[in-house]
């Protein structure tokens, strides 16, 4: 399963369900159309994510910006 999970959701709201959740950020990216791209360090976090976020998931094809996120958490 991929880590990777696009939604329709701001990114502070990410990080909030993610650290509720005990789930660890890889990388986090603000999407141009509006969303957050979200990479979880482990596929199980993603799969937990997957369930929290339902509803909430956009499509994988998601138009995103080009640039390097520096953003991660542990």
């Amino acid at each position: 399963m991929s880590r990777v999970l696009f939604l329709k959701l701001a990114q502070q709201d990410v990080i909030a369900k993610c650290d509720a959740a005990k789930v660890g950020i890889s990388a986090l990216e603000k999407l141009p159309d509006g969303g957050t791209r979200l990479v979880c360090q482990s596929s199980a976090g993603a799969v937990l994510m997957t369930q929290k976020f339902k509803g909430k998931i956009i499509a994988n094809d998601a138009r995103r910006e080009r640039f390097r996120p520096a953003f991660s958490r542990h």
